[in-house]
């Protein structure tokens, strides 16, 4: 366990020792900044900071551009150390191919979880100062923190798809043009499908739990607990092809 922990600590490292780690930070600040000024300047009814943080960590705040800079962030975790050669190096050390590869994705795990952490800690202490540290009478901690795990799940079920992009494309750009192509077409692949019966069985139809909030399933029929087995089956299974494709595949 404790060699594991340390491939885990050493592929954070690469990460967080790169110039651009903290770029998506600065983004994410900016587009708080930028929506607490528009907000408190221009809105005629101001949110208390659970609204505000609520609305932020949605997928029609910032949400989806979450879920994207994520994806551009870890795209090269395991395609650029083929791009780079290092892979070989990577493989010749006493551990698995499965227990790097799964310290990888762990690693990317762990940059979801931070991301929406700061994001959220971000939302609450931007918000509490603009409009006050006050409660609200339609939004409370259960509501922000449930948004904010769907969202989390919302994020891994696609960052799981373009880690398996990574791993069979080699590239981190193709990674990158496939993720941020299913994240952006989605709802237009479901609305195209949806006189199907089968669309309803689609990662797409079920990866934002949100809707559920409002009662709103994509398609008649489903429910949380359906879409949660959906995507629960469909992470073990691109899991399952990314482990076996990374542990067959010659690096030669």
């Amino acid at each position: 366990m404790r060699s594991f922990t340390k491939l885990v600590v050493n592929e954070w490292l690469k990460m967080s020792k790169k110039r651009s780690f903290l770029v998506p930070y600065v983004l994410i600040a900016a587009f708080i900044a930028g929506m607490l000024y528009m907000m408190y300047n221009y809105s005629d009814q101001l949110p208390s900071f659970l609204e505000f943080a609520g609305m932020v960590i949605s997928r029609n705040g910032l949400g989806q551009m979450l879920t994207l800079l994520v994806i551009i962030c870890t795209a090269g975790i395991v395609a650029k150390e083929h791009s780079l050669g290092t892979i070989k190096l990577l493989l010749i050390r006493s551990q698995s191919r499965s227990r790097i590869l799964a310290s990888k994705y762990v690693a990317v795990l762990l940059f979801i979880l931070s991301i929406f952490v700061f994001t959220l800690a971000a939302a609450l202490l931007g918000g509490g100062l603009v409009f006050g540290f006050g409660g609200s009478l339609e939004t409370g901690w259960n509501d922000v923190l449930s948004g904010a795990l769907y969202q989390v799940i919302y994020t891994l079920v696609y960052v799981t798809i373009a880690f398996l992009a990574s791993i069979l494309t080699r590239s981190s750009g193709a990674t990158i043009g496939i993720g941020m192509f299913l994240v952006v077409l989605e709802e237009l692949v479901v609305v195209l499908l949806s006189r199907y019966e089968f669309t309803k069985y689609l990662i797409f139809a079920n990866a934002d739990l949100s809707v559920y909030v409002n009662g709103n399933p994509p398609m008649p029929g489903m429910t949380l607990t359906f879409s949660s087995v959906v995507i629960a089956a469909y992470v073990v299974l691109f899991l399952a092809v990314s482990f076996v494709t990374f542990k067959k595949r010659d690096v030669a």
